[in-house]
């Protein structure tokens, strides 16, 4: 069963990505924007996650630059002829939390190790 909000910290243990990397690109990309509960914290959705995913892609692995980043996304949420659409992600996001789940067992067991 899928839940309808994640923490920082779940989220970062999904992506393998700091929390305070995630709290910087939340002031740099207007597509991450993780509300605040009523204690103040952050909460994610699934949608949120799959911007993270993306995010790091592109950052850490493919070493894009912020601003460049910033255009591949935009481009992303635009379809054929400039129209918005609906879902632009590569991997559904349910995918990518068992991924996420995978790494930290796996993470886990080499520390057993």
């Amino acid at each position: 069963m899928n839940k309808l909000y994640y923490t920082i910290g779940e989220v970062s243990k999904l992506t393998g990505v700091e929390p305070h990397v995630l709290r910087y690109w939340e002031t740099l990309f207007p597509e991450l924007s993780p509300v605040k509960n009523r204690a103040g914290k952050r909460v994610y959705k699934d949608n949120e996650i799959q911007v993270v995913l993306t995010l790091k892609e592109l950052i850490q692995q493919k070493k894009y630059s912020t601003a460049g980043a910033r255009k591949v996304l935009r481009e992303q949420k635009k379809g054929p002829r400039g129209k918005d659409k609906e879902e632009s992600a590569p991997l559904p996001v349910e995918v990518a939390q068992d991924l996420g789940k995978v790494r930290v067992f796996l993470s886990d067991l080499l520390k057993k190790l």
